[in-house]
């Protein structure tokens, strides 16, 4: 708003050749500010809003769909971590008629569709609300969660692929019999253990980048096609 001030982050921008250029504001750190100019000079993030997207990650489950086809006739997609709700529309938008549910700590806004539920998916009572609202198994499980970066690469790697680990087994309660599962890891992929029981639990299990994902960003994502089986039936 015209004339107000702020002592926060502020893009302070300026336009040059089309690209964003940004001033630091006061009390704004050099990387705050570096991490402002990538945000608004990335082309995701332009497209992501041009397209009605509710983050510029959608266009990295586009991507692994295009690639892997992971949603094409997939009538019940579960979305762990799913806030805002980026990779939750790329699955409406493939599969219009599929049951979508997303779950995550933080509140979500309302999409048509898709049910999304604040809660913790570890929480044993959640088993008995996916049964209800899927009817079914799930075809997909996803997952683009990540741990909340320290700044040490090692301690930040340990974090993302222990939520991984959580999904896949969460994923494995859940999924019908040649389910997918897909989920963020970091460079490097799945640690040698995980990776090793996602091969004994799927037929395939493949690594990739999207384009999407930026360049220095370690994210990497596993995609584990073909579930055997699993231990513990918990959903009707």
């Amino acid at each position: 708003m015209a004339g107000s001030s702020s002592s926060g982050p502020s893009s302070g921008g300026t336009s040059r050749g089309g690209k964003v250029k940004v001033k630091s504001a006061r009390r704004q750190t050099p990387s705050s500010t570096r991490w402002l100019s990538r945000h608004l000079n990335d082309p995701y993030v332009a497209a992501a809003k041009a397209q009605g997207y509710r983050a510029r990650s959608a266009f990295k489950l586009k991507e692994l769909d295009e690639k892997f086809g992971i949603l094409k006739g997939a009538k019940a997609v579960i979305d762990l971590g799913a806030a805002p709700g980026g990779w939750s529309q790329i699955v409406r938008e493939v599969n219009p008629n599929s049951k979508i549910v997303g779950i995550d700590l933080l509140a979500i806004e309302p999409m048509a569709g898709v049910t999304f539920l604040q809660h913790d998916f570890l929480d044993p009572d959640i088993q008995m609300k996916l049964s209800e609202i899927l009817g079914s198994r799930a075809d997909v499980v996803l997952s683009d969660m990540a741990a909340n970066t320290v700044g040490h690469k090692q301690t930040d790697h340990l974090r993302t692929m222990g939520l991984c680990e959580v999904a896949l087994q969460f994923a494995e309660t859940v999924l019908k019999i040649d389910g997918i599962f897909v989920a963020k890891v970091f460079a490097g992929g799945a640690d040698p253990e995980l990776l090793k029981r996602m091969k004994q639990l799927f037929k395939t299990v493949k690594h990739a980048k999207p384009a999407a994902s930026r360049k220095e960003s370690s994210e990497w994502y596993v995609v584990a096609k073909g579930f055997r089986g699993y231990e513990d039936v918990q959903i009707a």
